[in-house]
């Protein structure tokens, strides 16, 4: 299958930019840092064209199963990442960037990858649109706890005066600041509109817009903790090591909400569900 081999190729391009961009924070070389950077636009390239593949093989959003959904993760978070390249042209967050898209692709290639059938119940154009919003909302968010662990990084650096290699790769606690902010002027509004076109979706699908069910329960969590986070950000005036640990602690739960949830848990929302009669 098509798609299958773009996939593979995706993945290696994805782990070549990854050890470039590490051996650029390591050496501190810019060459190895703008092969990287291409590296990566060619691998998402090829991502999109992963994607576009298997959407005509299945033929609905590729999402309802453990390696459609990783591999759609993964590429959300890539795309986002190249966004906030555009705006800050920081290498380094390639580097943490990247491994953690790696990750996920590992994760996705290690999955059954078996074309699923969609429930039934689920044929509706608000799949797609509701799966779109979350997705981005969450990559938006991986930006955000990514640039949460690069400013506990630098603070406790600059805090114990040891200086790594890192160091001098990491920007500034104040520009580390503003990427977690944007992050979450932009994905709160992502998560909300996933949330409602969710419950839309499942009163056209279940009748009903709102069943407890447990990815539901879940997503309402994670929804209230980034919520606390942007009310003290407006109101409170949180900023620094409390946002950037706000935003680790907001990510872990969104994780288990995508992860945990599907796979642990029973419930509308599973992997099993989604491809369920």
């Amino acid at each position: 299958m098509i798609n299958l081999v773009l996939f593979k190729i995706t993945l290696l391009f994805y782990f070549a930019a990854t050890a470039c961009y590490l051996f650029d924070v390591i050496t501190r070389r810019d060459q190895s840092g703008k092969v990287a950077r291409w590296l990566l636009i060619g691998g998402f390239a090829l991502h999109c064209a992963t994607l576009a593949a298997r959407f005509v093989e299945v033929g609905h959003t590729p999402v309802t199963n453990l390696h459609e959904s990783l591999s759609f993760f993964a590429w959300t978070i890539v795309g986002i990442y190249f966004l906030f390249d555009l705006r800050y042209r920081l290498t380094v967050l390639g580097a943490f960037v990247c491994p953690l898209a790696l990750v996920l692709m590992i994760g996705s290639s290690a999955a059954p990858a078996g074309p699923p059938e969609i429930n039934p119940l689920l044929q509706s154009w608000w799949f797609p649109v509701h799966v779109t919003l979350a997705f981005l909302g969450n990559a938006v968010f991986a930006v955000a706890f990514i640039a949460g662990i690069m400013y506990l990084l630098q603070e406790r650096m600059l805090k114990s005066k040891k200086f790594s290699g890192l160091f001098y790769r990491l920007p500034s606690l104040e520009t580390l600041d503003s990427i977690n902010y944007k992050c979450l002027s932009f994905g709160f509004p992502l998560m909300t509109m996933g949330i409602i076109t969710g419950a839309v979706w499942a009163n056209s699908a279940w009748g009903g817009y709102w069943r407890w069910d447990p990815k539901e329960t879940w997503a309402l969590i994670t929804w209230f903790l980034y919520a606390a986070l942007l009310h003290g950000r407006l109101t409170v005036g949180w900023r620094g090591r409390r946002a950037a640990i706000f935003a680790i602690v907001g990510f872990v739960c969104l994780l288990f909400t995508f992860l945990g949830v599907n796979l642990l848990l029973s419930g509308e929302h599973s992997f099993k569900s989604l491809q369920g009669p």
